[in-house]
């Protein structure tokens, strides 16, 4: 009996130590991601153009409440948090008018650009009001300039901001695919247009995550995320060509932002 009574108390006593302990790991796992300085840069898919909620002080930049940056912060409460992403950012604009706000004690930094480098916009005009034939060779001119331009116009942001921040976890987002092929759409661009587009976006994410990788940056893959939420999906976190509020096209929705990128920026942050 005593030397039951004896085990008894030692459980209760190491049981009793696991538990402090524990709970001071999970303080000190939330203190440490209070404690980070996060800056979100990059174009109109990071400042959550057409998701709403726009913060009229962000002006043109349309920075949007439900965009993924300002998800995770409201979920994370980090230390500090500038919201520095843009409507039509190019890599240019990052690189001018985006990194005030990096410094030395910046720990994560999250950017999606790219995309207006390559003509994203031109390339969806044109597909839209043009020719098949017209759609599928102005895809294939933005194709070569990823090939053989953007990946300096990156390396040229990723360098600058490792200077800036070079303890940063950089985390950089690409871009989904825009339509499930065979889908519900009965009208519109035809299917060999969409799959270009698709292709593409594919050749884009390759290109960016190639760079980031060789800058020690991390690369989020949305494509996964977005799979059964594109275009012609029957429940897409993707604006079609909206000829009220052109500028959504394309965009992701709330959902998309919340579903599509902010479990990713979770899952590598």
């Amino acid at each position: 009996m005593k030397m039951s009574r004896l085990v008894a108390f030692s459980s209760s006593l190491l049981l009793g130590t696991v538990l402090a302990l524990t709970g001071a790991g999970v303080a000190q796992a939330k203190e440490s991601v209070q404690a980070v300085d996060y800056v979100a840069l990059g174009d109109s898919y990071s400042s959550g153009v057409g998701a709403g909620s726009y913060d009229s002080a962000s002006g043109s930049c349309k920075r949007s409440t439900r965009a993924y940056p300002a998800l995770w912060a409201a979920a994370n409460s980090p230390a500090s948090f500038a919201f520095k992403a843009c409507s039509g950012a190019t890599t240019g604009d990052v690189t001018s008018s985006q990194l005030s706000f990096l410094s030395a004690s910046t720990d994560l930094v999250s950017i999606s650009v790219g995309g207006n480098d390559a003509g994203f916009a031109d390339v969806m005009t044109t597909c839209v009001l043009q020719s098949e034939a017209t759609c599928l060779s102005r895809i294939a001119t933005a194709r070569a300039f990823v090939d053989s331009t953007l990946p300096g116009r990156l390396d040229s942001v990723y360098t600058a901001i490792s200077a800036k921040s070079p303890a940063a976890r950089v985390v950089v987002l690409g871009y989904p695919r825009f339509y499930k092929l065979a889908g519900s759409c009965i009208a519109g661009l035809s299917e060999n247009e969409r799959a270009a587009i698709n292709g593409a976006a594919d050749h884009l994410n390759a290109a960016t995550a190639k760079r980031a990788a060789d800058h020690g940056f991390t690369f989020g893959d949305v494509t996964s995320t977005f799979t059964g939420h594109e275009i012609c999906s029957g429940s897409a976190w993707l604006h079609s060509v909206n000829w009220l509020n052109i500028g959504e096209s394309y965009h992701p929705t709330a959902a998309g932002q919340s579903g599509g990128y902010l479990p990713v920026l979770s899952s590598k942050a």
